[in-house]
């Protein structure tokens, strides 16, 4: 029963940034690694990137990799995916996941809990 909620999705030209918030509610948030995913209609959910429980580690797809930056504020229950340089390829639905601890973080099978989605669109 964690809820997680994301927002801050939208319409974007490339090269462009995005931030978005992943807000958790229900249990306790420190106890979960949190991943970043995104789905394009057709195509396979794919991880993006995830950082662990206290926020010791991070790690990113190589699509995303000097582009993308995750942190997490514990505090406010919240994890963040900073976007820049965004790229049409970019387009999806992008979800927060959250796990306890696993070996294999871009695998959707891992994670217990999903939130409804936000959608990032790159377009001119």
């Amino acid at each position: 029963q964690l809820h997680l909620v994301e927002s801050g999705g939208g319409l974007v030209p490339p090269g462009g940034s995005l931030k978005l918030s992943c807000v958790a509610s229900g249990l306790k948030f420190d106890y979960y690694e949190m991943g970043w995913f995104r789905q394009a209609p057709g195509k396979e959910r794919e991880g993006v990137s995830h950082i662990t429980s206290l926020g010791q580690r991070t790690t990113y797809a190589n699509f995303v990799e000097g582009r993308f930056t995750v942190t997490r504020d514990n505090n406010k229950n919240t994890v963040y995916l900073q976007m820049t340089d965004l790229k049409p390829e970019d387009t999806g639905r992008y979800y927060c996941g959250a796990h306890t601890r696993g070996n294999h973080w871009s695998d959707p099978a891992e994670y217990d809990w999903w939130g409804q989605g936000t959608q990032v669109t790159v377009s001119s």
